[in-house]
């Protein structure tokens, strides 16, 4: 029987706890939730910020990444543009020595011949220094590609290289 009794104080008490909590619960409940609400709607608006401060992070990602393909661009016709110049450069390069194959051809059988003529020496002389050009500016015309190239590489490098300094940054 005493511990019908004790059980009996313990849900007594118990049932005591449970009111008190109540009655605090009403006595300070609508406070308590227009507090709860404004802190929950501070949290939401503090949300709010980050998200719009993330996506302006995303939008100055999306102009620099633009940025960077028009960049790409400039790079790739710079590269076009130096490949023409050299392809040009290689077909000069080949008229020119086709010439001088045939002047001294011109030459060997005038030489055959016995006839010595100074205008063919002249000429061959000629055909040989255009070739030298030729091949002096189709030289150059590699080396532009080349450094065309090698810019586009240092420039591309360059982008990412501050994109992944302003991104740790962050």
């Amino acid at each position: 029987m005493s511990q019908i009794n004790e059980l009996e104080a313990r849900i007594t008490a118990a049932l005591d706890r449970i009111a008190q909590g109540l009655e605090t619960r009403q006595d300070t409940g609508p406070e308590a939730a227009g507090d709860e609400v404004a802190d929950l709607r501070q949290k939401l608006e503090d949300e709010k910020l980050a998200n719009a401060q993330l996506e302006e992070r995303i939008r100055v990602l999306h102009d620099k990444l633009a940025a960077a393909e028009a960049a790409s661009d400039a790079g790739q016709s710079e590269q076009a543009r130096a490949m023409r110049k050299l392809d040009s450069d290689l077909q000069s390069l080949r008229k020119a020595n086709q010439q001088l194959r045939d002047n001294n051809q011109a030459l060997r059988e005038a030489n055959q011949a016995g006839v010595g003529e100074p205008h063919l020496i002249n000429k061959s002389m000629l055909a040989e220094l255009e070739g030298l050009r030729a091949t002096r500016a189709a030289d150059r015309g590699e080396v532009e590609a080349v450094l065309a190239e090698l810019g586009q590489v240092i420039n591309g490098a360059a982008a990412l290289e501050t994109q992944t300094s302003k991104t740790e940054e962050a």
